[in-house]
């Protein structure tokens, strides 16, 4: 088996039928090669020569660290620069230009506006370069082809400034534009803060003394007024016990004096001064007392009330015994009892019971005010704090709508300040930047067409050609040209062979025929060669 597939691998890769081959077929190989090389690397020097001027702007980043200051615009500069391009490609900016340098005023054909701007995309090249290490943008390249090498520089110079200036003036809006809207959120949130400040001041005033800030002073007030409101009745009680007791003791004065009345007007003179003189004495008495307790408490004490009280009470009195001295009236006074009823017949002791009466009555009066005026202040105050649970739910809603205007109010001030500084560092110039690294250059070799590409794929061209022109030369020939296939067509065995018998005619002509041929194989390498040296010379 294993010289059977030797037989069949030598049968399938006949090297004496290929030099065969090559023998008769060169000059049919040799001639298509060098015409397909000739065609492709003809049509590189017909075809106009494009020149591309280029430069890299370098991608600054801002000078202030994003630490201290940060930016206030969209930091994605992939995003940006797109944006960019857009808006510097579109077909009012490239219309500028072409007017200004008057790209297509020497063309052939007239073209219209849009066939110019879209020819002038079609040679703009824009292509970012990447940081190996982070794979952002930390550069981009602008190029651009024309068929003159100085309109190709200039085009490339009005891109570069465009895009320069361009993202200055982005990178300004966007930060002016985030200020202008901070400012704007700030100004809604100070409203909002207003209107929410305003609404725990209304309702403060509104429940002013029912604040649970007021618990604790409400409590010690209502503490004190109940205190207060005890040492009142207490004395209403006394004051109550000594009238009843005025008022028996004056019913048995009276009685005593309709029995034995006296001369007139005696026991008046005598016994008034006498009186007048012992109220005097406990009114000094009791404000030494006054004085005492005033050095040792407020005036908000029970007893330095209670003395104050008494004080008012003996000058009351002291008063209407000096008016009855010197009046001798009649008057009658109210004193919410038929018996205490004014007598200016009484005299003596019983006139001075019957004062003592009447400022016992002015006294009930006053008690009893003063208490009523208690138990409503201790019922307000009572409410108050009923009403400070509901209160304080209600104050602590609005303190929380409060609190959280005021959080987004400091937030957005914040910001706002933030973004200040940034909108200032972008005007300075100190943000991120487009620097040009270097002046767009001036092509001196063209880019389009590379020549000696064209010469590479010529003769790439030619070989195909060559092979198949010489394979179908070879296909469409039905000689025999090898022992091989003379000795595969007959039935039986070759015997002998009679070698070929060359005469000098012969082997002439087939020395010039294998000349012919290497010369024409050296001229055409030499030619390609030669030709290939000249497209790398003038590329």
């Amino acid at each position: 088996m294993a010289e059977a597939f030797d037989e069949q691998q030598s049968e399938s890769i006949d090297v004496g039928r290929l030099v065969g081959i090559v023998h008769r077929r060169h000059l049919q190989f040799l001639i298509p090669l060098f015409l397909g090389w000739l065609i492709v690397w003809g049509i590189s020097w017909v075809l106009p020569p494009r020149y591309k001027s280029n430069t890299v702007i370098l991608v600054e980043q801002p000078t202030m660290p994003q630490s201290y200051v940060a930016p206030n615009i969209n930091d994605d500069l992939q995003a940006r620069l797109a944006s960019m391009t857009q808006q510097i490609l579109s077909r009012t900016r490239l219309l500028l230009i072409i007017q200004k340098l008057h790209l297509y005023d020497g063309a052939q054909r007239k073209l219209t506006d849009d066939q110019e701007v879209a020819d002038m995309r079609e040679n703009i090249g824009i292509d970012p370069v990447r940081d190996p290490d982070r794979q952002d943008i930390s550069a981009f390249t602008i190029s651009y082809s024309a068929h003159n090498p100085r309109v190709a520089q200039q085009v490339t110079t009005e891109l570069t400034e465009l895009f320069i200036s361009e993202n200055l003036k982005v990178r300004q809006q966007e930060s002016e534009g985030t200020t202008d809207f901070l400012e704007k959120q700030l100004e809604d949130a100070r409203e909002s803060l207003s209107e929410q400040e305003a609404k725990v001041q209304q309702f403060e005033g509104q429940h002013e003394g029912a604040l649970p800030t007021q618990e604790q002073s409400n409590l010690a007030i209502l503490t004190g007024m109940q205190s207060q409101l005890q040492s009142e009745e207490d004395a209403l009680n006394t004051a109550k016990q000594q009238k009843v007791y005025l008022q028996a003791l004056l019913e048995q004065q009276r009685n005593a004096q309709s029995r034995v009345r006296p001369s007139g007007g005696e026991g008046s003179d005598a016994s008034t001064p006498t009186d007048l003189a012992s109220i005097d004495n406990q009114i000094e008495t009791l404000k030494a007392q006054l004085a005492d307790l005033s050095s040792r408490y407020t005036d908000n004490y029970p007893d330095v009330q209670r003395t104050k009280s008494q004080i008012a009470k003996l000058e009351v009195i002291r008063d209407n015994l000096i008016a009855a001295s010197k009046l001798k009236s009649r008057e009658t006074r109210q004193t919410g009892d038929s018996s205490a009823l004014t007598d200016p017949t009484l005299t003596g002791a019983a006139q001075q019971t019957q004062s003592q009466l009447q400022a016992n009555q002015l006294e009930i009066q006053n008690r009893e005010s003063a208490i009523v005026n208690l138990k409503a202040r201790i019922g307000d105050y009572q409410g108050r704090l009923n009403a400070e649970p509901g209160t304080e739910e209600q104050l602590t809603e609005l303190n929380r709508g409060y609190d959280q205007s005021k959080t987004n109010y400091d937030d957005l001030l914040k910001k706002k300040d933030e973004s200040e500084m940034a909108t200032s560092m972008e005007e300075m110039q100190q943000g991120e930047r487009f620097t040009m690294l270097d002046p767009p250059s001036l092509p001196s070799r063209p880019d389009f067409p590379n020549r000696l590409k064209f010469c590479g794929f010529g003769l790439a061209a030619g070989l195909a050609l060559g092979i198949l022109v010489a394979g179908g030369f070879e296909f469409m020939d039905d000689r025999l040209h090898s022992e091989k296939q003379i000795k595969s067509l007959l039935p039986i065995a070759v015997i002998s062979e009679i070698p070929q018998i060359m005469t000098p005619v012969d082997e002439q002509n087939l020395r010039k025929r294998t000349a012919l041929g290497w010369a024409a194989a050296v001229l055409l390498v030499g030619t390609i060669f030669v030709g290939s040296v000249f497209s790398y010379l003038h590329n």
